[in-house]
């Protein structure tokens, strides 16, 4: 056994180096910043434009959508196109998926997630939260069951549409910032 390279026996004790690098405090403000004034546009429209007094249409998912747009905005999973077409796709797959199994169960989610992620996979469109967006279309409320397809037009494509619009502002904040990033 090799002394100055002995095996890492604990799944967590990886070197300090290999963490996340830790963003300069305008980068860090930028994203709060980017976080608070999406995530309360999103809720603000649901809230008081649709007159949805119980947040029933923020989904879940726009939380981690925003992680990835404003603190990690060079990510391909937080590009416009994987964020809008990542996040309808996975809710038009998830209602079809409720709607042909007729009730929430393991196999209406696991189905759902999985041809969602698949589907994000043929499209070149992967945005992780989008599995999120399948998820709830199957196992939400019953408020959302109800929207049928609507689903993915409104929360979901509106709710997308409205943190991609809130990033380009943000994301392009400062000199030398340019986002989005370009598709090779």
């Amino acid at each position: 056994m090799d002394q100055r390279n002995p095996p890492r026996l604990r799944p967590f004790s990886r070197p300090v180096s290999r963490l996340a690098t830790r963003p300069d405090v305008i980068t860090a403000l930028r994203s709060l910043i980017g976080g608070f004034v999406g995530i309360g546009l999103v809720a603000g429209l649901a809230q008081h434009g649709l007159a949805d007094t119980d947040l029933t249409l923020m989904i879940g998912a726009f939380g981690a959508t925003a992680v990835l747009l404003y603190g990690t905005p060079t990510s391909p999973f937080a590009q416009p196109y994987n964020v809008l077409v990542g996040h309808v796709l996975s809710a038009l797959i998830g209602v079809s998926v409720y709607l042909v199994l007729g009730q929430a169960d393991w196999l209406a989610a696991a189905l759902a997630v999985s041809l969602a992620i698949f589907a994000m996979q043929i499209t070149r469109s992967v945005h992780p939260p989008g599995g999120a967006s399948a998820l709830i279309a199957v196992a939400g409320s019953p408020e959302i069951h109800a929207m049928g397809y609507s689903y993915a037009v409104l929360p979901v494509g509106l709710g997308a549409l409205a943190l991609l619009l809130v990033a380009l502002v943000v994301n392009n904040i400062g000199v030398g910032q340019h986002w989005p990033r370009m598709r090779p």
